[in-house]
């Protein structure tokens, strides 16, 4: 069963994240081993808390990022904007999710390798530019989203490992779309938006 970002706390706390992006050379080669989980990390004042999750299913809001080309992912791996990658703040990296707009029903497979947002509220993943123009929501700049864990196929994986998209989904059944909609608009958030992209991660 989903959960819904609106009702999910952090804990918090007060200092930098030392595996935050950073400009450098010495980038580590893509690579599903080992998967990291991380100890707990403060970033403006909240702390976040790592873990594995293998059932996380939940609703909320997706942003973007792209200018950050070049910088070092919190994995390690340099952040290239158009791969289909994204950042979270707590699941293992790396970890693999089905994205779905809301208001489409579009959904995509993206592969977590970074972390982030930072910024408070609702916003429960950071697409890069280019898992934000697959999945169609790239001009609203935020987009209402069901974010579910995965275990991808190996082709789908061996894509996503070498910047490619996996295959197109079809979208989500529409009873199955409608149910999600009145979950997230009964937790007092609108699948319509916020529609303007916030400033910063």
């Amino acid at each position: 069963m989903f959960r819904l970002a609106s009702i999910r706390t952090a804990s918090l706390g007060g200092a930098l994240l030392a595996l935050s992006a950073c400009a450098g050379g010495g980038f580590r080669t893509p690579s599903d081993v080992p998967v990291r989980i991380g100890k707990p990390y403060v970033v403006r004042g909240a702390t976040f808390v790592p873990a594995a999750d293998p059932s996380y299913d939940m609703l909320g809001y997706a942003s973007w990022y792209g200018s950050e080309s070049g910088n070092r992912t919190a994995n390690g791996e340099r952040f290239r904007p158009d791969w289909i990658t994204a950042a979270h703040t707590t699941l293992p990296l790396p970890t693999y999710v089905e994205v779905t707009a809301l208001a489409t029903g579009r959904r995509i497979v993206v592969r977590i390798n970074d972390r982030g947002p930072f910024i408070p509220g609702p916003r429960i993943i950071d697409l890069s530019r280019g898992a934000a123009e697959r999945l169609g929501i790239r001009a609203a700049g935020q987009a209402a989203v069901r974010v579910r864990r995965i275990e991808p196929s190996e082709t789908e994986r061996q894509r996503l490992l070498k910047g490619k998209p996996t295959p197109e989904l079809p979208p989500v059944p529409q009873p199955v779309l409608d149910t999600l909609r009145r979950q997230f608009e009964a937790a007092g958030m609108s699948v319509t938006g916020p529609t303007r992209r916030a400033a910063g991660r």
